[in-house]
């Protein structure tokens, strides 16, 4: 945390709220902090309850998180619950040896990714689930992190809360939109088929966090979840590294923006296009893509088009300082997505007091801010009207400046990781005192276990399907395996 932004240490013997330590499982099938933004909040999520307090275990599988370490987070550990893998690199779409298979659960997993599925959500909640019934007592609440799987529905002996970031329904239909021909809707549909189950579980959930209004109204929208039981709670900036240095030089032209896959979600490729525009004003203009460059795809297209081989450059496998640098370079940062359910990368960016040029696409707005206050402002889907906003923030250093500055002020007062801690704290207790489970009795918990690093350990032994809940997640996947036949993309591998 900033000196702006920190809060009293807690006391030895209760959290920062001055109630009783809590022990957290928060749930991440998915965990590289580095490309995608679950991994994100999972990484500053579970650093900021850890430093209020809380003991709290990450429980995630492949690509695995990354947590923080230090002397005010030995309550922080990590349990990896492992899959199979299938989208690893150098060889996603892989056909495991035989000597791999453990269980049923990874049949149903690689059954799945054969018939052009996407298991992972599935999957991962059936280990996940498993693991936590053997481990009844161990915590008082569980947090899932957009799994929304069926292994998660039922008794797992504490309360469950989960975060929808935005609805994956939102992704399926902009892919289907901008799918040529049959064959790629049909792959869409097959990829995207688990987003039923997704629904089917939402609708079940007794309590459910999300990012921004806006993600809270396609909640309502998109699956069918009662706004009672839906609660907005903003995550934001690490603004200890995302800071301002001006010691760190600004590149001339520089723009960066960040994209973790070629998708229609993101708008890459509208700003691909803007940026040939803008260097017919201003012969020095390149982007710097903070993801990987995709061999084929719009994007690519685009760039062979528009010949700025030269002027695009992606960089990926980045340190945290070396990103942090790179935005701190450049003379404006861009948010060319048509939907964001939050924008981490906008908020980041702020924070550095880099300005920003952002669309008005889903929850970008709630971040950054009035147009010509904190940003400039353009349509999503509009290379013109991006491309006149990058030319102004080039052309005009004083406006970069006031931008900068009001950024920064912004993500100072409202999007900071102990915020999304302190608030996601009292939903906790609140779900607590609502069920009607153990939890709600239990006698305090005794104090959050120290460690000197993060702790790992292996899912591998978990118990057998056969027990610890395992009758009903049969029968549970026995209904949901008609629903995993999903599209492949390379967010497979984030």
């Amino acid at each position: 945390m900033t000196a702006e932004a920190r809060e009293a240490g807690p006391e030895e013997d209760s959290a920062a709220d001055g109630d009783r330590p809590l022990r957290i499982a928060l749930l991440t099938y998915k965990g590289n902090p580095f490309c995608g933004g679950q991994g994100v909040y999972v990484r500053h999520l579970s650093r900021e309850l850890a430093r209020l307090g809380h003991r709290v275990e990450v429980i995630g599988a492949q690509p695995y998180p990354v947590l923080d370490e230090g002397e005010d987070l030995q309550g922080l550990s990590l349990t990896e619950l492992p899959s199979l893998d299938l989208y690893r690199q150098p060889d996603p779409f892989r056909t495991p040896r035989r000597e791999e298979y453990r269980d049923w659960i990874d049949a149903v997993e690689v059954a799945t990714m054969w018939t052009g599925g996407f298991p992972e959500p599935l999957t991962f909640s059936l280990r996940a689930g498993r693991h936590l019934r053997a481990r009844r007592g161990d915590f008082d609440v569980v947090h899932d992190n957009q799994t929304l799987g069926y292994g998660l529905l039922g008794d797992l002996g504490v309360p469950l809360v989960t975060t929808i970031h935005h609805p994956i329904t939102v992704d399926r239909q902009l892919e289907l939109d901008a799918a040529e021909g049959w064959k790629r809707r049909a792959s869409v549909r097959r990829w995207y088929a688990f987003t039923r189950m997704q629904k089917r579980v939402a609708r079940r959930l007794p309590s459910v966090l999300t990012v921004s209004g806006t993600s809270q109204q396609e909640i309502v929208d998109h699956l069918g979840v009662s706004r009672d039981r839906i609660h907005v709670v903003h995550i934001g900036a690490d603004t200890d590294l995302f800071s301002p240095d001006p010691s760190v030089p600004q590149v001339p032209g520089r723009i960066v923006t960040t994209s973790s896959a070629d998708v229609p979600l993101k708008g890459l490729v509208f700003l691909i296009e803007a940026l040939a525009k803008v260097r017919t004003e201003h012969p020095g203009a390149h982007l710097v893509v903070v993801g990987k460059r995709a061999e084929d795809g719009p994007v690519a297209q685009a760039i062979e088009r528009y010949g700025l081989e030269r002027a695009v450059e992606f960089v990926k496998g980045i340190s945290d300082a070396e990103l942090v640098d790179l935005v701190r370079s450049a003379e404006v940062a861009c948010v060319p997505s048509l939907y964001e359910g939050f924008s981490l990368p906008a908020a980041e960016a702020m924070a550095t007091g880099t300005p920003l040029v952002a669309t008005t696409g889903g929850a970008i707005p709630e971040v950054a801010g009035p147009d010509g206050e904190t940003c400039l402002a353009v349509p999503p889907g509009d290379a013109g009207a991006l491309a006149a906003g990058l030319s102004r923030l080039l052309g005009d250093p004083e406006l970069r400046a006031r931008l900068g500055a009001a950024g920064r002020r912004r993500v100072l007062r409202h999007f900071t990781w102990a915020k999304a801690a302190q608030g996601t704290v009292t939903r906790y207790r609140e779900a607590i005192a609502a069920s009607a489970g153990p939890a709600a009795h239990r006698s305090p918990a005794t104090p959050p276990r120290r460690f000197t690093t993060v702790a790992r350990t292996t899912g591998a032994a978990a118990p057998s399907a056969a027990s610890a809940g395992g009758e009903a997640a049969v029968g549970a996947t026995a209904a949901a395996v008609s629903d995993v036949d999903s599209n492949r993309e390379s967010r497979a591998t984030c």
